[in-house]
């Protein structure tokens, strides 16, 4: 039986709530609220590329937000969350995060339960064939056959609409109503086009979930690649804290805040509409629960969403295997940002308030209120920190005795 390096390492930690703060050392030139993505990518690129003090401070009891992995008790290496699966098309995201963990291979796959069978998801041509007993030989052979069943929608404004314009009402009811309306808690006729228009349909028989450049997993999990990123001597990390509680102790100069916005404001406008999760992880005495990663159950009969094997994700060898199902939610942690008009405008009430609030920056899927991939996170987290190199360097260039001479000699 072959492991992934049980997790037996930590970044460096000041206690939690109840724990002792730091001496009234130096303070820190930033404050991190959120250990995920992008404010542990912010914490690294500060501490390693400008020597700023970092403090990050986050809430739970442990560092990766929500790609946060571990070994349960059967010794499996699941994600408490849920199945996160890495892939992008940007080569200087991959190259940044290479810095912090060695890859592994792995392309997802997931089907759907529909109508007693399980069929691939996107639909695809082998969708079609298997679902209705059908030869389409070719790609031409699927659109044509898609295109007599798709039904016009003049003005696509809705997530019911995409999906009729595109394959029809009755593929539609198939796969994408029941699970919208258990995902989000209202009909696709309620959502932002934005929605379905995240899964495409395929006319070849092309079965992997994603189709970018660089589809691989970090080699020993999320957890110990988080683990590199914040090691730095500079940065320091407190867990089970609640920024509020320590934000007037711990002197700072700057804070950058991953958490949800309104939060931050004390919900001054009203509260952001989220979607959260439920997750029931269990522990099977078998080798192999389903064929791939991911099952979906589009049917409102199903109380769960999608069922999960982690196995198929992390290529772990193990006598016994782990799968969580998935149960959406209106209450809990808040992960979905509701795609629907009124909910953007409430947010650019908040951005507004935001860009008048000196001394903080907001950043992440919380912080800017969007659903972002993980290599999205990455990415906005790298531009902030260009942003804040250049201006940095452009203040160190200004306070040169060189920079001011030569201003003087253009002054007229």
């Amino acid at each position: 039986m072959r492991n992934l390096n049980p997790q037996d390492s930590h970044p460096e930690r000041l206690g939690g709530v109840g724990g002792e703060l730091p001496q009234r050392q130096r303070g820190f030139d930033y404050l991190i609220v959120g250990a995920g993505f992008a404010g542990s990518v912010l914490a690294e690129r500060l501490a390693a590329g400008l020597n700023k003090r970092v403090l990050v401070v986050d809430r739970r009891s442990h560092i990766a937000g929500n790609a946060y992995d571990y070994y349960d008790e059967s010794g499996v290496l699941i994600h408490r969350y849920g199945p996160h699966i890495f892939h992008t098309n940007a080569q200087r995201i991959v190259d940044y995060l290479s810095r912090f963990t060695e890859w592994r291979p792995y392309e997802h796959r997931v089907l759907a339960q529909v109508d007693g069978q399980e069929v691939p998801i996107p639909i695809n041509r082998t969708t079609l064939n298997k679902l209705y007993g059908l030869d389409l030989q070719t790609d031409e052979d699927a659109a044509h056959y898609l295109a007599s069943r798709a039904e016009p929608v003049e003005n696509i404004q809705t997530s019911e609409d995409v999906v009729i314009n595109g394959i029809g009402r009755e593929l539609y009811e198939k796969f994408f109503r029941g699970y919208t309306r258990k995902q989000w808690g209202l009909d696709p006729s309620q959502l932002d086009k934005s929605v379905t228009s995240r899964i495409p349909t395929r006319t070849n028989t092309d079965d992997r979930y994603f189709t970018d450049t660089f589809q691989q997993m970090p080699k020993y999990g999320y957890t110990k690649m988080f683990e590199k990123m914040l090691a730095h001597p500079n940065i320091k990390v407190m867990l089970n804290t609640d920024y509020r509680e320590i934000r007037d102790e711990v002197r700072h100069d700057h804070l950058i805040f991953c958490g949800p916005i309104d939060e931050y404001f004390d919900y001054r406008f009203g509260k952001l509409p989220y979607r959260s999760l439920k997750f029931e992880h269990k522990q099977l005495d078998q080798e192999q629960f389903q064929a791939v990663g991911t099952v979906n159950y589009p049917s409102e009969d199903v109380p769960y969403t999608r069922i999960s094997e982690y196995k198929h994700l992390t290529g772990q060898v193990h006598p016994k295997t782990s799968v969580t199902y998935e149960y959406p939610s209106a209450e809990g942690d808040p992960y979905y940002p509701i795609p629907r008009p009124e909910n953007a405008e409430l947010y650019k009430r908040y951005q507004q308030l935001a860009e008048q609030t000196p001394g903080v920056t907001f950043v992440g899927r919380l912080g800017t209120y969007k659903y972002y991939n993980m290599d999205q996170v990455v990415g906005q987290a790298l531009a902030l920190y260009k942003r804040i190199e250049e201006a940095e360097r452009g203040s160190e260039s200004e306070a040169s005795p060189e920079h001011n001479q030569s201003l003087t000699e253009q002054a007229p």
